[in-house]
Parts: C-alpha cells; sequence; structure tokens
C-alpha cells in the first residue's frame, strides 16, 4: 500500500485528472477560508460585477472557520464545517474556475454535476481534528470581511495538509460508494 499523494495546490488543476475518489493527499500552497456569510457577500459581489477578495481561477477554499491563534502560532483550530450550506454557491464558483473545495460531509448532485463539469475536486478534511489541521498551516492572513469574525476570509498557507479525495472530476462519489459497499454486507 502507497501513502498519501503529495500535491502543490498550483498544479492541483493538472492533478485533478488522475485523482480518483478514495485517494489520500497532502495539499501543499495556498487555500482561502470561506463559510457562510463569506460566500454571500462574494457572490453578492459577483452579481454587482465587483472585484472578490481572491481570484476563484485555480484556488482552493477551505470551508472553515479557525480560532484566533494562540501566541506564536499563525492560527487556532481549523476543522473543516459542513459543506453543504455552501452548496447554493458551489456551482457557480466552480462555473467561474474554483478547482476544489476542501469540507466535510455530501455535496448536492448540482455540486456533483459542476465538479465533473469543471474538472475539479472536492476533498474531505477529518472533523473534529482542527488542531491536527492547524499544525499543518504555516500563515493565516485576514484578506477580507474582516467584521466577520472567524467567518472572515483567509489566505492560509498550508504544507502537507491532510484531505481525501471524496468526489473527483470523473463522478467517482465516496459517498456513494462507501453506501453502495456497506449494503451488501
Amino acid at each position: 500500500m502507497s501513502g498519501p499523494l503529495r500535491i502543490e495546490i498550483s498544479e492541483l488543476r493538472e492533478a485533478a485528472k488522475s485523482l480518483k475518489a478514495g485517494d489520500k493527499v497532502l495539499l501543499t500552497g495556498t487555500v482561502y477560508t470561506s463559510r457562510d456569510a463569506a460566500h454571500k457577500r462574494i457572490k453578492a459581489l459577483l452579481d454587482e460585477g465587483s472585484e472578490i477578495p481572491y481570484d476563484l481561477k485555480d484556488a482552493v477554499i477551505y470551508y472553515a472557520g479557525p480560532t484566533p491563534a494562540p501566541d506564536g502560532k499563525p492560527i487556532g483550530s481549523c476543522g473543516p464545517t459542513t459543506s453543504g450550506r455552501m452548496d447554493r454557491f458551489a456551482p457557480e464558483f466552480l462555473d467561474r474556475g474554483l478547482v476544489a473545495m476542501i469540507g466535510k460531509g455530501e455535496r448536492s448532485q448540482e455540486v456533483c454535476d459542476a465538479i465533473v463539469r469543471n474538472g475539479a475536486v472536492y476533498f474531505c478534511a477529518v472533523g473534529g481534528c482542527g488542531a491536527l489541521a492547524a499544525s499543518r498551516i504555516k500563515s493565516c492572513e485576514v484578506i477580507a470581511f474582516d467584521d466577520l469574525g472567524c467567518e472572515s476570509v483567509k489566505r492560509l498557507y498550508v504544507e502537507d495538509f491532510p484531505a481525501v479525495v471524496t468526489i473527483d472530476c470523473h463522478g467517482g462519489n465516496v459517498f456513494k460508494s462507501g453506501r453502495a459497499e456497506y449494503a451488501n454486507i
């Protein structure tokens, strides 16, 4: 059995083509945190034709609202939040170039279709492991919506951030295949 795949986020668009649901990965590069309130504001900016906090092209969004950083650390606990709450925004963001999302939980069929249509990928991070996730985050900078506190948009630099490919760009979906596998036990 081989270990997780190491992927540079700058090369994720190309790497996504060969990733399969169930693959374990270690991601290195820039990701952006964004949750419900920030997504709503970003969507409003897009609708009015205004500039958004970061370029969606080839971006990775981590659905997280990290806690404040303790002394000497770039960030506090930073576990994933439930991704389904962002499903109403995800298809448009993917159509505008988003390459990946990191979160936890199942996604709607519309999001799954947009992942396939755009050659993107959905990763799950392990819920309840916010301290582990934080240990892989090397820098954190608030770049938008500071008034949202933990839900502000942050630019993170991650090194060997552990995740699992949960929905791939070929239609593979761990949530569906897992259920099918265990239904036959």
